[in-house]
């Protein structure tokens, strides 16, 4: 079943749907209090990194309110006890076993709710596969996001680290264990939002207000969609190249560049082969196989992409291959540089995808402002994902005894490459929007020849 977000505020409510949405207000302002009342204790107790998330999630519950000026338009009350189980466990219990279990359990929660509201009080609309794969995309983005936070506050507020008693492998074991953890309950809180969430009927505090598509608005939805894609025969470039508008090159100058660098990642590979590096072998590879990608979009998909973003992709992967060939061990801000770049090409990708997919088809619409949202929220999550695989791969190359490919140095490392994700997701969110849109747009188009 699909939803669509309607505008404006229904009048006609039966009063049984009045009294839920009341009684759904007062029970979720209840939780928010004891919320505040549990993140005062902390502060009190200088637990800084439970004030700190039960703060954060009082002000994702609290958006729809501030944003509609309403009281009433709060997430379900039932969604807000999950929130407020862990906080008061780490209360209670303080740190122990079973709150390092809550802390996923919160993670989730809070996402379970950001993604409720997007769902309930915005333009959004998606299908229960989407929304599922949206919950555990933005677990991940909290859960990221979060340890940031407590690495970041430890160094500048002297707060406890996530690194207290450990050695940096072990800290960073630690925290890719919980990001495990943290996608296991994104899955089930995904779960719970696909049965409970999309299927629940619309209240009163909605606003907008949520209710099934019926094939008539479905009908309605897709001819409006389809005038709503540009003609890719009648829409102009509008937006003028970066580079061709700053450093007045042309289109031949940036294709030369982009061959340059791939003949330059062709040496690195043949010097993996000579030197028997598996670690250059497969950066380089792998490097060369994603340059590829733009001349099989453009002749299997007939998606013409401009030099500068062909150059972008290029330009990623070779530095990306150049650290994994030694400039990683030799200039310590490489990797904090090629993260940055690489994000960005994760971010532009993740937007050009979706917003394709957002202008092709009616089940799923994502308002052009929620897009920066989605960005950020994709992009973190791929950094998650990312640490994973390569934690991953460490840890089956020592099971095995073989050479690590990918590795990770320990959690200041990890942590570093988390923080330039979210620098190249700005970059792309804040510049993207404008640059990519139109690549997205004619994409669409060979959809539909």
């Amino acid at each position: 079943m699909l939803y669509h977000i309607h505008l404006g505020m229904r009048t006609d409510r039966p009063d049984n749907l009045l009294d839920e949405t009341h009684r759904n207000a007062i029970f979720g302002w209840i939780i928010v209090v004891v919320l505040c009342t549990l993140a005062t204790i902390h502060a009190f107790e200088s637990s800084f990194r439970w004030f700190v998330f039960t703060g954060l999630a009082v002000a994702i519950i609290l958006l729809p309110v501030a944003s509609h000026h309403d009281p009433r338009v709060m997430p379900p009350w039932t969604l807000l006890v999950l929130v407020a189980i862990p906080v008061v466990d780490a209360t209670i219990l303080g740190e122990t076993f079973l709150t390092s279990i809550a802390v996923y359990i919160a993670v989730a929660a809070v996402a379970l709710v950001a993604v409720t509201e997007i769902h309930r009080f915005t333009a959004v609309r998606m299908t229960h596969s989407f929304a599922i794969a949206l919950v555990v995309i933005t677990t991940l983005a909290v859960a990221a996001t979060w340890n940031v936070a407590q690495w970041t506050s430890a160094l500048a507020f002297g707060t406890p680290s996530i690194d207290a008693g450990r050695s940096a492998n072990a800290a960073n074991h630690a925290m890719m264990m919980d990001f495990v953890y943290a996608t296991i309950a994104g899955f089930l809180a995904g779960i719970v939002f696909d049965r409970y969430a999309m299927r629940s009927p619309p209240s009163d505090n909605e606003s907008p207000l949520s209710r099934p598509v019926d094939s008539d608005d479905d009908h309605s939805l897709s001819e409006s969609a389809s005038q709503n894609v540009p003609d890719s025969t009648t829409e102009s470039d509008t937006v003028p190249p970066f580079l061709r508008s700053r450093l007045n090159a042309s289109d031949q100058t940036i294709r030369r560049l982009s061959r340059l660098l791939q003949l330059a990642l062709g040496f690195l590979f043949l010097y993996g082969l000579l030197t028997r590096d598996a670690t250059t072998i497969t950066n380089a590879g792998i490097a060369l196989a994603i340059t590829g990608l733009p001349a099989l979009l453009e002749r299997d998909l007939r998606l013409p992409l401009e030099p500068e973003l062909v150059l972008w992709i290029t330009g990623a992967v070779f530095l990306h291959a150049l650290g994994s060939a030694g400039l990683y061990g030799f200039l310590g801000p490489w990797d904090s540089l090629t993260h940055a770049v690489s994000a960005s090409i994760v971010a532009g990708t993740g937007y050009t995808a979706v917003r394709a997919i957002d202008l092709y088809t009616d089940e799923i619409h994502l308002p052009p402002r929620m897009l920066f949202v989605f960005i950020l929220l994709f992009v973190l999550a791929f950094g998650v994902i990312w640490e994973l695989m390569e934690f991953a791969l460490g840890f089956f190359a020592q099971w095995f005894g073989s050479e690590v490919v990918l590795a990770q140095h320990g959690i200041t490392d990890t942590i570093g490459d988390l923080f330039y994700d979210l620098v190249g997701a700005l970059v792309v969110a804040i510049w993207g929007s404008v640059y990519l849109t139109d690549v997205s747009h004619r994409l669409v188009s060979r959809f539909d020849e």
